[in-house]
């Protein structure tokens, strides 16, 4: 990576880092995440979480055998498990001195001029307090249908459209690889990491195919769109594993780490 200083960084974690198979909390890979990203405001950056989870949470909480396929359980399931989201969240990050705020969103939001703009304004606003906005899709409300699209779909891609929103320089996606290769290295154990991407190609797209985790909804088709938005607002993105969340740190201060995407 460039040796850039970052001032603003958005850091975007999936369920597959955030919990384990069953859909419980990895607690220490959270704590992991607060730590570094209180260390980030520390140092005089400001950064915003885009966490995901809220539905496997809640399956677990719930007692659930499975996710749900029907969409009121689906959307029942991240209701209860936003409450327990941001109950950890708060919790940690006060215990290191920092407050968090919850932004919940939909796509018609972030595409309307006039709620667009209330976002920005609300973050710009919550950067001026000092705190930390936590946020995610709104699951219980966001659907998926011909005529009436609110949903993401995944928050790879609302990761990026709230990078833009909130001005950053720097998206940090975590994830359950460390990286775009130049095949699927779960299939092709001769796949080679890709560590820096100007332009992407069709044979990336090719490559990076569409499946995503058991607990999630992305993958890395859906990290390339995430790209696009991402590179085309001047805004750099770095994809890697989540294993360690505190690889943030070393992300934000110019380490190359996993693929990082920049013009």
């Amino acid at each position: 990576m460039e040796k850039v200083k970052y001032s603003r960084i958005v850091i975007k974690v999936g369920t597959s880092t955030l919990t384990y198979p069953g859909g419980g909390l990895n607690l220490s890979r959270i704590e992991k995440l607060v730590r570094v990203a209180c260390d980030l405001k520390n140092s005089g950056r400001e950064v915003v979480i885009v966490t995901s989870g809220a539905v496997g949470v809640g399956v677990d909480k719930l007692g659930l055998p499975s996710k749900p396929t029907a969409l009121p359980d689906k959307q029942a399931a991240a209701a209860v498990g936003q409450c327990t989201l941001m109950h950890i969240y708060d919790k940690i990050f006060a215990e290191y001195g920092h407050k968090v705020a919850q932004l919940l969103l939909t796509r018609d939001v972030m595409d309307a001029p006039d709620t667009r703009e209330n976002v920005r304004n609300t973050f710009r606003r919550l950067f001026e307090y000092g705190v930390v906005p936590i946020v995610n899709e709104n699951d219980t409300i966001s659907v998926k249908e011909l005529e009436h699209v609110t949903s993401f779909g995944d928050n790879d891609t609302l990761s990026a459209a709230v990078s833009v929103a909130c001005e950053a320089d720097l998206l940090i996606i975590l994830s359950d690889i460390e990286g775009l290769y130049d095949a699927n290295p779960r299939e092709n154990p001769e796949a080679k990491l890709i560590s820096r991407v100007r332009e992407i190609t069709p044979e990336m797209r090719a490559a990076a195919g569409g499946a995503g985790s058991a607990g999630g909804t992305g993958g890395m088709h859906t990290k390339l769109i995430a790209a696009d938005i991402a590179m085309a607002a001047g805004i750099d993105m770095v994809i890697t594993s989540g294993e360690d969340p505190s690889v943030a740190a070393n992300i934000a201060n110019g380490e190359d780490i996993g693929t990082y995407f920049a013009k």
